[in-house]
Protein backbone atom coordinates (compact mmCIF):
# COMPACT_ATOMS: atom_id res chain seq x y z
CA UNK A 1 0.00 0.00 0.00
CA UNK A 2 1.43 3.69 -1.16
CA UNK A 3 -0.48 5.16 1.77
CA UNK A 4 -3.46 5.02 3.95
CA UNK A 5 -4.69 9.03 3.00
CA UNK A 6 -3.50 11.72 5.75
CA UNK A 7 -6.74 10.65 8.09
CA UNK A 8 -7.10 7.33 7.63
CA UNK A 9 -7.55 5.46 11.27
CA UNK A 10 -8.83 8.98 12.71
CA UNK A 11 -11.62 7.06 13.59
CA UNK A 12 -13.37 10.58 13.44
CA UNK A 13 -16.21 9.69 10.68
CA UNK A 14 -15.47 12.89 8.55
CA UNK A 15 -13.99 13.29 5.33
CA UNK A 16 -10.12 13.16 4.68
CA UNK A 17 -10.03 16.04 2.72
CA UNK A 18 -11.55 18.60 -0.44
CA UNK A 19 -10.37 19.86 -3.43
CA UNK A 20 -8.50 19.20 -6.40
CA UNK A 21 -4.91 17.98 -4.45
CA UNK A 22 -6.98 15.27 -2.44
CA UNK A 23 -9.91 14.74 -4.57
CA UNK A 24 -13.55 15.41 -3.27
CA UNK A 25 -16.13 13.05 -0.68
CA UNK A 26 -19.62 12.65 -2.16
CA UNK A 27 -22.12 14.90 -1.34
CA UNK A 28 -25.32 13.56 -1.34
CA UNK A 29 -27.19 17.00 -2.46
CA UNK A 30 -25.27 16.05 -5.97
CA UNK A 31 -28.03 13.89 -6.71
CA UNK A 32 -30.49 16.94 -7.46
CA UNK A 33 -28.07 18.20 -10.31
CA UNK A 34 -28.21 15.21 -13.08
CA UNK A 35 -25.97 16.05 -16.41
CA UNK A 36 -23.91 14.27 -18.71
CA UNK A 37 -19.97 14.23 -17.49
CA UNK A 38 -17.57 15.06 -20.25
CA UNK A 39 -15.83 12.27 -21.13
CA UNK A 40 -12.42 12.62 -19.94
CA UNK A 41 -9.79 10.25 -17.90
CA UNK A 42 -9.74 11.91 -14.23
CA UNK A 43 -6.41 13.96 -14.15
CA UNK A 44 -3.25 11.32 -13.87
CA UNK A 45 -1.25 11.17 -10.40
CA UNK A 46 1.79 9.45 -10.07
CA UNK A 47 -0.54 7.91 -6.78
CA UNK A 48 -3.95 8.32 -7.62
CA UNK A 49 -6.35 8.16 -4.65
CA UNK A 50 -9.31 6.36 -4.17
CA UNK A 51 -12.27 6.47 -1.49
CA UNK A 52 -12.89 2.85 0.05
CA UNK A 53 -16.77 2.13 1.48
CA UNK A 54 -17.11 -1.27 3.19
CA UNK A 55 -20.56 -2.33 4.58
CA UNK A 56 -21.50 -4.95 7.34
CA UNK A 57 -23.51 -5.27 9.91
CA UNK A 58 -20.95 -7.10 12.06
CA UNK A 59 -22.21 -10.56 11.43
CA UNK A 60 -19.32 -11.52 9.37
CA UNK A 61 -15.96 -10.29 11.22
CA UNK A 62 -13.63 -12.46 9.80
CA UNK A 63 -14.52 -11.84 6.52
CA UNK A 64 -14.38 -8.43 7.28
CA UNK A 65 -11.01 -8.05 8.31
CA UNK A 66 -10.03 -10.24 5.42
CA UNK A 67 -11.51 -8.20 2.45
CA UNK A 68 -10.20 -4.65 4.52
CA UNK A 69 -6.80 -6.63 4.57
CA UNK A 70 -6.80 -6.67 0.93
CA UNK A 71 -7.69 -3.34 0.28
CA UNK A 72 -4.59 -2.19 2.49
CA UNK A 73 -2.23 -4.39 0.54
CA UNK A 74 -3.28 -2.43 -2.44
CA UNK A 75 -0.28 -0.93 -4.30
CA UNK A 76 0.30 2.52 -6.32
CA UNK A 77 -2.49 4.31 -4.47
CA UNK A 78 -3.50 6.39 -1.86
CA UNK A 79 -6.34 4.97 0.08
CA UNK A 80 -9.25 6.74 2.42
CA UNK A 81 -10.90 3.92 3.75
CA UNK A 82 -14.13 3.74 5.75
CA UNK A 83 -16.27 0.47 7.57
CA UNK A 84 -19.50 1.72 8.04
CA UNK A 85 -21.62 -0.15 10.36
CA UNK A 86 -25.57 -0.81 9.24
CA UNK A 87 -26.95 -0.28 12.98
CA UNK A 88 -23.38 -1.47 14.76
CA UNK A 89 -20.90 -0.05 15.87
CA UNK A 90 -17.63 -1.00 14.19
CA UNK A 91 -14.90 -2.46 16.18
CA UNK A 92 -11.49 -4.31 16.15
CA UNK A 93 -10.67 -3.05 12.29
CA UNK A 94 -7.12 -2.88 11.21
CA UNK A 95 -4.92 0.49 10.97
CA UNK A 96 -5.73 2.61 8.28
CA UNK A 97 -9.73 2.02 8.58
CA UNK A 98 -11.94 4.59 10.37
CA UNK A 99 -15.59 3.21 11.24
CA UNK A 100 -19.09 4.92 10.86
CA UNK A 101 -22.08 3.50 12.87
CA UNK A 102 -25.31 4.03 11.85
CA UNK A 103 -27.50 3.44 15.00
CA UNK A 104 -29.99 1.64 12.65
CA UNK A 105 -29.71 -0.86 9.36
CA UNK A 106 -30.86 1.71 6.68
CA UNK A 107 -30.56 -0.75 3.79
CA UNK A 108 -27.46 -1.69 1.37
CA UNK A 109 -27.74 1.76 -0.45
CA UNK A 110 -28.49 4.07 1.80
CA UNK A 111 -25.55 2.50 3.72
CA UNK A 112 -23.23 2.92 1.11
CA UNK A 113 -24.05 6.17 0.38
CA UNK A 114 -23.53 7.28 4.28
CA UNK A 115 -19.52 5.68 3.61
CA UNK A 116 -19.11 7.60 -0.02
CA UNK A 117 -19.93 10.85 1.84
CA UNK A 118 -17.05 10.54 4.64
CA UNK A 119 -14.09 9.72 2.18
CA UNK A 120 -12.45 11.30 -0.79
CA UNK A 121 -10.90 10.08 -4.17
CA UNK A 122 -10.11 10.50 -7.61
CA UNK A 123 -12.05 7.53 -7.98
CA UNK A 124 -14.54 5.55 -5.01
CA UNK A 125 -14.86 1.68 -4.55
CA UNK A 126 -17.39 -0.38 -2.65
CA UNK A 127 -16.49 -3.37 -1.51
CA UNK A 128 -19.05 -6.08 0.48
CA UNK A 129 -18.37 -7.30 4.04
CA UNK A 130 -17.38 -10.92 2.72
CA UNK A 131 -15.32 -9.59 -0.69
CA UNK A 132 -12.01 -9.51 -1.38
CA UNK A 133 -9.58 -8.29 -4.08
CA UNK A 134 -6.68 -11.41 -4.14
CA UNK A 135 -4.24 -9.14 -6.32
CA UNK A 136 -2.28 -6.30 -4.72
CA UNK A 137 -2.66 -4.27 -7.97
CA UNK A 138 -6.55 -4.55 -8.49
CA UNK A 139 -6.90 -0.92 -7.83
CA UNK A 140 -4.02 0.13 -9.84
CA UNK A 141 -5.19 -2.16 -12.63
CA UNK A 142 -8.80 -0.42 -12.72
CA UNK A 143 -7.57 2.94 -12.71
CA UNK A 144 -5.50 2.34 -15.80
CA UNK A 145 -8.43 1.29 -17.30
CA UNK A 146 -10.29 4.29 -16.61
CA UNK A 147 -7.18 6.21 -17.82
CA UNK A 148 -6.97 4.64 -21.03
CA UNK A 149 -10.72 5.00 -22.05
CA UNK A 150 -12.67 8.18 -20.23
CA UNK A 151 -15.61 6.67 -21.84
CA UNK A 152 -15.89 4.33 -18.94
CA UNK A 153 -17.67 5.06 -15.96
CA UNK A 154 -18.10 2.05 -13.79
CA UNK A 155 -15.86 -1.50 -13.33
CA UNK A 156 -17.08 -4.57 -11.93
CA UNK A 157 -14.35 -7.42 -12.01
CA UNK A 158 -15.00 -10.89 -12.34
CA UNK A 159 -15.85 -12.77 -9.25
CA UNK A 160 -15.05 -15.97 -8.14
CA UNK A 161 -15.63 -18.12 -5.35
CA UNK A 162 -12.03 -18.29 -3.30
CA UNK A 163 -12.74 -22.12 -2.81
CA UNK A 164 -13.35 -23.10 -6.40
CA UNK A 165 -17.02 -24.17 -5.83
CA UNK A 166 -18.79 -23.37 -9.13
CA UNK A 167 -19.48 -19.56 -9.77
CA UNK A 168 -22.70 -18.59 -10.50
CA UNK A 169 -22.88 -17.37 -14.00
CA UNK A 170 -25.29 -14.38 -12.23
CA UNK A 171 -22.24 -12.59 -11.71
CA UNK A 172 -21.87 -11.98 -15.63
CA UNK A 173 -24.23 -9.31 -15.61
CA UNK A 174 -25.06 -10.10 -19.21
CA UNK A 175 -28.07 -11.43 -20.85
CA UNK A 176 -25.68 -13.35 -23.07
CA UNK A 177 -23.11 -14.76 -20.43
CA UNK A 178 -20.02 -16.25 -22.36
CA UNK A 179 -16.97 -17.02 -20.79
CA UNK A 180 -16.93 -15.44 -17.51
CA UNK A 181 -13.03 -13.96 -18.25
CA UNK A 182 -15.02 -11.78 -21.85
CA UNK A 183 -15.36 -8.17 -20.94
CA UNK A 184 -17.66 -5.85 -22.18
CA UNK A 185 -20.06 -3.04 -21.86
CA UNK A 186 -22.95 -4.04 -19.70
CA UNK A 187 -26.56 -2.38 -18.34
CA UNK A 188 -26.57 -3.57 -14.72
CA UNK A 189 -24.07 -4.64 -12.21
CA UNK A 190 -22.92 -7.22 -9.49
CA UNK A 191 -22.37 -4.32 -6.37
CA UNK A 192 -20.01 -6.30 -4.15
CA UNK A 193 -17.22 -4.86 -5.97
CA UNK A 194 -17.64 -2.14 -7.73
CA UNK A 195 -15.19 1.62 -8.84
CA UNK A 196 -16.22 4.30 -10.31
CA UNK A 197 -14.52 7.98 -11.09
CA UNK A 198 -15.80 10.01 -7.99
CA UNK A 199 -17.40 12.45 -10.59
CA UNK A 200 -19.57 9.84 -12.16
CA UNK A 201 -20.71 8.75 -9.17
CA UNK A 202 -21.58 12.10 -7.87
CA UNK A 203 -23.42 12.68 -11.39
CA UNK A 204 -25.38 9.43 -11.46
CA UNK A 205 -26.99 10.46 -7.91
CA UNK A 206 -25.53 7.54 -6.09
CA UNK A 207 -27.09 4.13 -4.99
CA UNK A 208 -30.90 4.52 -4.84
CA UNK A 209 -31.72 4.67 -0.97
CA UNK A 210 -35.42 4.12 -1.28
CA UNK A 211 -34.58 0.28 -2.49
CA UNK A 212 -32.86 -1.02 1.10
CA UNK A 213 -31.38 -4.28 -0.69
CA UNK A 214 -31.67 -5.33 -4.87
CA UNK A 215 -31.57 -4.03 -8.36
CA UNK A 216 -29.40 -0.82 -6.91
CA UNK A 217 -26.77 -1.78 -9.31
CA UNK A 218 -29.02 -1.70 -12.21
CA UNK A 219 -29.67 1.58 -11.69
CA UNK A 220 -26.42 2.47 -11.09
CA UNK A 221 -25.87 1.13 -13.99
CA UNK A 222 -28.25 2.77 -16.39
CA UNK A 223 -27.60 6.20 -14.54
CA UNK A 224 -23.94 5.91 -15.29
CA UNK A 225 -24.64 5.23 -18.80
CA UNK A 226 -26.99 8.58 -18.70
CA UNK A 227 -23.93 10.46 -17.26
CA UNK A 228 -22.39 10.22 -20.84
CA UNK A 229 -20.19 7.04 -19.61
CA UNK A 230 -20.06 3.30 -20.28
CA UNK A 231 -20.56 0.78 -17.29
CA UNK A 232 -17.64 -2.35 -18.33
CA UNK A 233 -17.29 -5.69 -17.11
CA UNK A 234 -13.70 -6.46 -16.41
CA UNK A 235 -12.96 -10.12 -17.25
CA UNK A 236 -9.78 -9.77 -15.94
CA UNK A 237 -9.89 -8.35 -12.79
CA UNK A 238 -10.95 -10.10 -10.56
CA UNK A 239 -12.72 -10.11 -6.48
CA UNK A 240 -13.54 -13.28 -4.85
CA UNK A 241 -16.90 -14.09 -2.75
CA UNK A 242 -18.31 -17.03 -1.36
CA UNK A 243 -20.90 -18.55 -3.66
CA UNK A 244 -24.00 -18.28 -2.00
CA UNK A 245 -27.62 -18.58 -2.91
CA UNK A 246 -29.04 -15.32 -1.98
CA UNK A 247 -32.36 -16.28 -3.00
CA UNK A 248 -33.08 -17.85 0.71
CA UNK A 249 -36.74 -16.30 1.89
CA UNK A 250 -39.72 -14.68 0.52
CA UNK A 251 -38.35 -11.13 1.65
CA UNK A 252 -35.70 -11.58 -1.48
CA UNK A 253 -38.60 -12.18 -3.76
CA UNK A 254 -40.97 -9.56 -2.57
CA UNK A 255 -37.85 -7.30 -2.92
CA UNK A 256 -37.54 -8.42 -5.71
CA UNK A 257 -40.58 -7.92 -7.69
CA UNK A 258 -40.87 -4.55 -5.67
CA UNK A 259 -37.95 -2.70 -7.02
CA UNK A 260 -38.03 -4.22 -10.45
CA UNK A 261 -41.08 -1.92 -10.54
CA UNK A 262 -39.44 1.02 -8.73
CA UNK A 263 -36.61 1.02 -11.22
CA UNK A 264 -39.19 1.03 -13.79
CA UNK A 265 -40.95 4.12 -12.09
CA UNK A 266 -37.56 6.33 -11.08
CA UNK A 267 -35.88 5.55 -14.37
CA UNK A 268 -37.69 5.21 -17.47
CA UNK A 269 -40.26 7.22 -19.14
CA UNK A 270 -43.94 6.38 -18.71
CA UNK A 271 -44.50 4.73 -22.22
CA UNK A 272 -41.24 2.25 -21.15
CA UNK A 273 -42.41 1.39 -17.82
CA UNK A 274 -45.19 -1.19 -18.90
CA UNK A 275 -43.09 -2.68 -21.40
CA UNK A 276 -40.39 -3.28 -18.97
CA UNK A 277 -42.26 -4.65 -16.19
CA UNK A 278 -44.06 -6.57 -18.72
CA UNK A 279 -41.12 -8.27 -19.67
CA UNK A 280 -40.20 -9.37 -16.41
CA UNK A 281 -43.46 -10.43 -15.16
CA UNK A 282 -43.50 -13.30 -18.51
CA UNK A 283 -40.10 -13.70 -17.14
CA UNK A 284 -41.00 -14.40 -13.73
CA UNK A 285 -43.87 -16.42 -14.58
CA UNK A 286 -42.02 -18.87 -16.82
CA UNK A 287 -38.73 -19.56 -15.04
CA UNK A 288 -41.21 -20.30 -11.65
CA UNK A 289 -43.89 -21.81 -12.95
CA UNK A 290 -43.45 -25.23 -11.05
CA UNK A 291 -43.13 -22.55 -8.01
CA UNK A 292 -46.62 -20.65 -7.18
CA UNK A 293 -46.21 -19.70 -3.83
CA UNK A 294 -42.45 -18.06 -4.43
CA UNK A 295 -44.66 -16.62 -7.89
CA UNK A 296 -47.21 -15.32 -5.31
CA UNK A 297 -45.03 -13.58 -3.34
CA UNK A 298 -43.08 -12.01 -6.15
CA UNK A 299 -46.90 -10.67 -7.65
CA UNK A 300 -47.54 -9.56 -4.00
CA UNK A 301 -44.02 -7.48 -4.31
CA UNK A 302 -45.24 -6.02 -8.01
CA UNK A 303 -48.33 -4.50 -6.72
CA UNK A 304 -46.58 -3.31 -4.02
CA UNK A 305 -44.11 -1.80 -6.48
CA UNK A 306 -47.03 0.05 -8.42
CA UNK A 307 -48.54 1.27 -4.87
CA UNK A 308 -46.08 2.93 -2.93
CA UNK A 309 -43.42 5.68 -2.87
CA UNK A 310 -40.53 4.73 -4.95
CA UNK A 311 -38.98 7.91 -4.27
CA UNK A 312 -37.73 11.02 -6.70
CA UNK A 313 -37.98 10.16 -10.69
CA UNK A 314 -35.29 11.18 -12.66
CA UNK A 315 -35.75 9.46 -16.07
CA UNK A 316 -33.45 8.27 -18.64
CA UNK A 317 -33.37 10.39 -21.88
CA UNK A 318 -33.96 9.34 -25.05
CA UNK A 319 -30.69 9.88 -25.90
CA UNK A 320 -29.06 7.68 -23.41
CA UNK A 321 -32.37 5.25 -24.13
CA UNK A 322 -30.85 5.34 -28.17
CA UNK A 323 -27.41 4.43 -26.81
CA UNK A 324 -27.91 1.69 -24.64
CA UNK A 325 -30.44 0.15 -27.22
CA UNK A 326 -27.23 0.13 -30.35
CA UNK A 327 -25.00 -0.99 -27.49
CA UNK A 328 -27.67 -4.27 -27.00
CA UNK A 329 -29.21 -3.99 -24.23
CA UNK A 330 -32.38 -1.49 -24.79
CA UNK A 331 -34.00 -0.97 -20.93
CA UNK A 332 -36.97 -3.11 -21.92
CA UNK A 333 -35.79 -6.28 -20.20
Amino acid sequence: MTGAGPSAGSGTGQGAGSGAASGTAWDPGQAASPGTVRRRAVPHRVTPRVAVVSLTQGTRQDDLRVGLESVLAQEGVELDVVCVGNGWDPTDLPDGVRALALPENVGIPAGRNAGAAVVSGDYVFFLDDDAAIPSTSFLADAIALFERDPSLGLIQPRVVDPTGTANPTRWIPRIRKGEPDESGQVFSVWEGATILPSEVFAASGGWGDPYFYAHEGIELAWRVWGAGRRAWYAGHLVANHPAIDPARHEEYHRLNARNRVWLARRNLPAVLRPVYVGSWMLVQTIRWRRHPKRLAVWFGGLREGWTTDCGPYRPLGWITIGRMTAAGRPPVV
